[in-house]
């Protein structure tokens, strides 16, 4: 099977799940179900998904242990979206080549959009019947870490605040691998969490290529943010500069940019070669992220 064809079975494996998901709620007589529904079920690329879906067969994990995670990661990933294109947040007012919550319904309802839909990723877990409950609490307990202060809210404060201020890049880093990088790496701790079968040096190079390719997918973002389009990304382009926010081609150039990305895709690859697994899955979704146009 080819990776495009995967890719494809898994979004729509994928879509399947997240409206599975959103089919137990009653509905309100107010728009927050359209609204989730609206969030979580546009064209997204799946990427987080795909990657537990791959480490879950590279690992020979039971698949319908991985369903449970696939969907949560999603509604966590869903919700940063619509927190980050609020009015206060990055302002913006198109996300996969549609109007963001905030636009197509209110900043209110966006607001708890995302907060409902956190909320539906844990709930989503704990009510899993294929988890054991040591599992649940593992696999929360990996989520929750790489959904706040450690992860992706502590990046996007970062982010935040350094906007409009110069910023060094040790501390642009940090900035993505909090706000990009954790949920990646969280799909290496949740699938673990699954899993006995492990060694810490496979645990350990499972995490440095997860930690290389979300620094990675960040550095492509904006890159991307110069050189593509509104139409090939779904959302504005060069909304970073207007914006004024620290990136990598700002702080680095354009060139030096694709030269940091080409050293994280080759690190990256280094660390999948010394797992003692088929890792050509993991190598073509990394090639994959890093050679992506949108």
């Amino acid at each position: 099977m080819s990776f495009k064809h995967r890719h494809t079975q898994t979004i729509e494996h994928t879509n399947q799940l997240l409206t599975q998901a959103l089919a137990h709620y009653p509905s309100l007589p107010c728009d927050l179900l359209p609204a989730m529904g609206y969030a979580l079920l546009g064209q997204g690329k799946r990427v987080r998904p795909l990657f537990i879906a791959i480490l879950g067969e590279t690992l020979a994990i039971d698949a319908n242990k991985l369903a449970p995670l696939m969907v949560a990661i999603e509604c966590i990933h869903a919700y940063s979206l619509v927190h980050d294109d609020l009015p206060d947040m990055d302002n913006d007012d198109l996300r996969r080549g549609q109007p963001t919550c905030h636009i197509q319904f209110s900043p209110g309802t966006a607001i708890l959009v995302g907060d409902a839909l956190q909320s539906l990723a844990f709930e989503h877990i704990a009510n899993s019947p294929t988890l054991t409950d040591r599992e649940k609490v593992a696999v929360i307990s990996v989520l929750a870490k790489a959904a706040g202060y450690d992860g992706m809210c502590g990046g996007q404060a970062i982010d935040l605040h350094f906007t409009d201020t110069a910023i060094d890049i040790n501390t642009l880093t940090q900035l993505h691998a909090l706000k990009t990088g954790a949920l990646l790496s969280a799909c290496v701790g949740m699938v673990i969490a699954l899993t006995s079968d492990l060694d810490l040096a496979d645990i350990a190079h499972l995490q440095t290529f997860s930690r290389n390719l979300g620094l990675a997918f960040q550095v492509l973002d904006d890159i991307l943010d110069v050189t593509s389009d509104s139409l090939t990304l779904g959302k504005p382009s060069g909304s970073d500069q207007e914006l004024n926010k620290s990136t990598f081609p700002a702080l680095l150039g354009l060139q030096a940019s694709q030269d940091y990305l080409a050293q994280l895709y080759a690190e990256s690859l280094q660390s999948s070669d010394q797992l003692p697994y088929n890792t050509t899955l993991l190598n073509e979704f990394a090639e994959f992220l890093v050679q992506r146009s949108y």
